[in-house]
């Protein structure tokens, strides 16, 4: 606040993310605002707020997440009546929909390989696919919702879990999930995974990362193709 070249503009939090919760919004929101009221002594207003943290979506179907509506009028009341009570002008708000936007708008497919029953411990489900393309689930221990594609008229029979391609023991999409029978070449569909699964992405044991393909109006166009080994080697210099 004492450097000489600089402005305050603003003030930003990261709660976390994803919040399934409204409160922690309400009192974050009102907390930050009576702490930047303390800089009026210094002759600075706060003219930018930035709510920080990821609005909630649903990975699974018993997931409730609020609407983004409710996200918005918690913090704009909040953010309305605590300026009123300081007598402090209504700062710019700036908002970080990007999950709510781009999670529930990506569906990831994997074709399935292996299977690997191993009585009286699990049965796996091997898929070419796994931590590569999707971190959260070995980094954030992150529950999806796993769908076998086609077989929306049939019931789920048996325990499964989904297991990745990559080196590591950890490399677990979806675990003791319930799922139709499947075999090799069926294809299981995880929804909601728009968000942070291509921006997490590696080329761990060296795997070209896969394409994205843009559905709209039941047409389907290549966005971004699938990376290729001379891809990985570009930037390698001998």
């Amino acid at each position: 606040l004492a450097a000489s070249n600089l402005k305050l503009q603003g003030l930003h939090f990261h709660l976390g993310s994803p919040i399934f919760e409204l409160e922690p919004y309400r009192a974050a929101t009102e907390l930050v605002l009576r702490f930047a009221a303390g800089f009026r002594e210094d002759g600075l207003e706060l003219r930018e707020f930035s709510p920080g943290g990821g609005f909630a979506i649903a990975y699974t179907r018993d997931q409730k997440p609020p609407e983004v509506g409710e996200y918005a009028e918690t913090i704009v009341s909040t953010m309305i009546s605590t300026c009123r009570d300081l007598d402090m002008a209504l700062p710019q708000l700036i908002i970080e929909p990007g999950r709510s936007i781009i999670g529930p708008a990506g569906v990831a497919l994997y074709r399935v390989g292996v299977i690997k029953d191993i009585p009286g411990v699990r049965k796996y489900v091997s898929v070419d696919g796994g931590m590569g393309d999707n971190i959260r689930p070995a980094l954030y221990q992150a529950v999806y919702e796993v769908v076998a594609a086609g077989m929306a008229d049939r019931e789920p029979e048996e325990k499964v879990t989904i297991a990745g391609k990559y080196c590591e023991s950890g490399d677990l999409l979806a675990t003791d999930i319930m799922l139709p029978r499947v075999g090799a070449g069926d294809i299981i569909a995880i929804p909601a995974a728009g968000a942070y699964c291509p921006s997490m992405a590696s080329n761990y044991n060296l795997n070209p990362r896969p394409p994205i393909i843009l559905v709209k109006d039941g047409e389907s166009r290549l966005i971004r193709r699938r990376e290729s080994y001379q891809d990985m080697m570009l930037c390698d210099v001998i």
